[in-house]
């Protein structure tokens, strides 16, 4: 039987003809297994998502133990997992006396988010004010969320209730400022005029990406406190899109707690990491003001499978083994050594313009075409030929790496090897040095 699946799936973010993706048949560690019997070490965690590399035991195992136990019970039920994992995300975040509401995933979350800002708010079409050059997903109102480019044309985010604003890319800063801490309250003041524009009274939430994103963008350590200010000032709920960043791939449980507990979000929305991408599952976490609010209401939202029992006990075991593995700090310490590492090759190869992040095991290499103008190697979000070229060997050679447009981005799972961590910056010089050595600027329309 073939196990070729390129006649037979509709693949997401691809172009039909173009896929041709191996097979992978299975997995430990940051290494991948391919039906053809090599392995690949994964410098992404696939979707940035297996933090806990692949088939990490206690998942498993948690899994098998729970499908043995009790398969599905819907959410009119309760499930032991469920309750355990909501009072785990509770204690983590600081959220006591808050609510957890589960989904299926980041996209479903932030919409799920956007819900209930609106009705505790007390304001059903209030306004969501985002980012441009942002990611929340793919559903229709995720994508109005989302600042993406690629999207824009498919939804009506005006007509959708959603406002965007500049991004704190202190690289390109898009405020003019060449100091970055300075971009960064910049970014914060948009949002705060943007509220004061609209009106307070027609303003439900911000809803931002703390740290991480696949947009690339590292907002400066002045933009969340700034950001924080802002909105409580101004009486609206500030929602931390926590999919991509939390469970130690910034460094911290939550990308918002590297401002320790003065800048807590009124909610975040998680996926990914939550069960080491195992099995699907997203959430959101309530703070117990907006909980509160909900408590003699009734909540007109929810999919037949939020809060499976299989998902939410992946999510306890996930929990468990981020605690258990120091996998957390882990990831802060091999952080640090990877924004190093990376620095080091900025300096050996021209062709780097700018390397951010290593807040935990997350690093941005933006590629350019002219270190003193700036000038992008492809217009984005298109991604220049010698990159796609340096990719496709990188892969014939054992290693996967993940971009986006112009963007190297470097998010190994927690649980990468220290040796197989240099291995990949190794080739990554290697290859720097072959593709852009003397490659001519092809820029896209």
């Amino acid at each position: 039987m073939s196990i070729d699946e390129r006649q037979s799936v509709l693949h997401s973010w691809s172009v039909q003809a173009d896929w041709r993706a191996p097979t992978v048949v299975g997995g430990a560690g940051a290494w991948l297994r391919l039906s053809d019997g090599r392995r690949v070490l994964d410098m992404s965690s696939l979707a940035e998502c297996s933090n806990l590399g692949h088939q990490h035991p206690k998942l498993v195992e948690a899994i098998r133990a729970q499908a043995q136990r009790l398969c599905y019970v819907s959410n009119a039920w309760g499930a032991e997992p469920r309750a355990r994992l909501a009072d785990m995300l509770l204690e983590r975040s600081g959220f006591e006396g808050g609510r957890v509401f589960f989904t299926l995933g980041g996209a479903d979350a932030n919409e799920n988010a956007v819900k209930i800002a609106r009705q505790a708010s007390r304001k059903p079409r209030g306004t969501i004010i985002a980012r441009d050059r942002s990611y929340h997903g793919a559903t229709h109102l995720a994508m109005a969320l989302s600042g993406d480019s690629r999207t824009q044309a498919q939804v009506d985010a005006q007509g959708m209730g959603v406002s965007h604003v500049p991004p704190p890319y202190a690289y390109r800063c898009p405020f003019d400022s060449a100091d970055a801490d300075d971009c960064g309250r910049r970014g914060a003041d948009a949002v705060a005029r943007r509220i004061d524009e609209i009106g307070v009274d027609r303003v439900a939430a911000v809803l931002m990406e703390p740290n991480a994103g696949t947009n690339g963008i590292v907002a400066p350590d002045s933009y969340w406190p700034a950001l924080r200010r802002a909105t409580a000032q101004r009486a609206v709920y500030l929602i931390a899109d926590e999919v991509m960043s939390a469970f130690g791939r910034c460094g911290e449980w939550f990308a918002w707690q590297r401002h320790r507990d003065t800048c807590p979000p009124d909610m975040m929305t998680l996926a990914k990491g939550l069960t080491g991408a195992a099995v699907p599952l997203g959430a959101v976490v309530l703070s117990h003001a907006i909980a509160s609010r909900l408590e003699h209401e009734m909540l007109y939202t929810g999919l037949t499978y939020c809060g499976h029992p299989l998902a939410c006990a992946a999510g306890v075991a996930a929990l468990e083994a981020y605690a258990d593995e120091n996998l957390i700090e882990r990831s802060r310490t091999l952080g640090a050594q990877l924004l190093a590492q990376a620095k080091r090759l900025q300096q050996r190869h021209e062709v780097i313009g700018d390397v951010r992040g290593g807040h935990g095991l997350f690093v941005v290499i933006e590629l350019v075409a002219d270190r003193d103008t700036r000038a992008p190697l492809a217009s984005w979000p298109h991604t220049p030929p010698a990159l796609k070229a340096l990719v496709h060997e990188a892969m014939a050679e054992g290693v996967s790496f993940a971009t986006r447009g112009n963007l190297i981005l470097l998010a190994p799972p927690l649980v990468i090897e220290e040796d197989a961590l240099d291995h990949a910056l190794t080739l990554l010089d290697r290859l720097l040095e072959r593709h852009f050595a003397s490659t001519p600027v092809e820029v896209h329309p």
